[in-house]
C-alpha cells in the first residue's frame, strides 16, 4: 500500500467537497502568513520567520490538495498528499515538495529545538514566496 492509501485509510487525509471558498481562505492565509514571516524577518525575530514561512506554505499547499476534493488532517500527509497529487501527475516540480519538507523540518526545529538561523529564515521566505506564485498559477490554470 503506498503513502497516500495509507493516509486515507487511517483518516489523515479525507475526500470533501470542492469549495472555492475554502481554497480561497487557504491562499488568504497563505498571503498573511507570508507577510507575516516578512516582517518577522525585518525585526531579526528568525524563529517567527521560519514558523511563519513554513505556515504559509502549509496554507498553498492545502488550497492546491483540496482543488483536488481532499483534506488533510496531519501535516505529514499533507505532503504525502501533494506528491500524489502533483508530483506524480507532473503537474507541481518536485523540488518544491521537497521545499516544503525541508521547510516542515526548520520549523520543527525552530519551534521544539530551538534551532534557527537568519539564513534558513531567508531561505524559508525564498521558498514561500515561490511556492505561493506556484500554487496560485497551478490553481488559476485548472479552473
Amino acid at each position: 500500500m503506498n503513502d497516500f492509501k495509507r493516509c486515507l485509510e487511517l483518516g489523515r487525509i479525507v475526500k470533501v467537497s470542492k469549495n472555492e471558498d475554502w481554497i480561497k481562505k487557504e491562499l488568504e492565509e497563505a498571503e498573511y502568513d507570508l507577510s507575516r514571516s516578512k516582517a518577522s524577518i525585518e525585526k531579526e525575530d528568525y524563529k517567527w520567520a521560519i514558523v511563519q514561512g513554513y505556515y504559509s506554505m502549509f496554507h498553498a499547499a492545502k488550497a492546491l490538495v483540496l482543488s483536488e476534493g481532499y483534506r488533510e488532517k496531519s501535516h505529514q500527509c499533507l505532503i504525502i498528499a501533494l506528491r500524489e497529487l502533483f508530483i506524480k501527475t507532473q503537474r507541481l516540480d518536485e523540488k518544491f515538495a521537497d521545499q516544503f519538507e525541508n521547510a516542515m523540518d526548520l520549523r520543527h526545529q525552530a519551534d521544539y529545538g530551538l534551532e534557527y538561523s537568519s539564513d534558513e529564515a531567508s531561505i524559508i521566505i525564498e521558498h514561500s514566496e515561490e511556492f505561493l506564485k506556484v500554487i496560485k498559477r497551478i490553481l488559476k490554470d485548472n479552473k
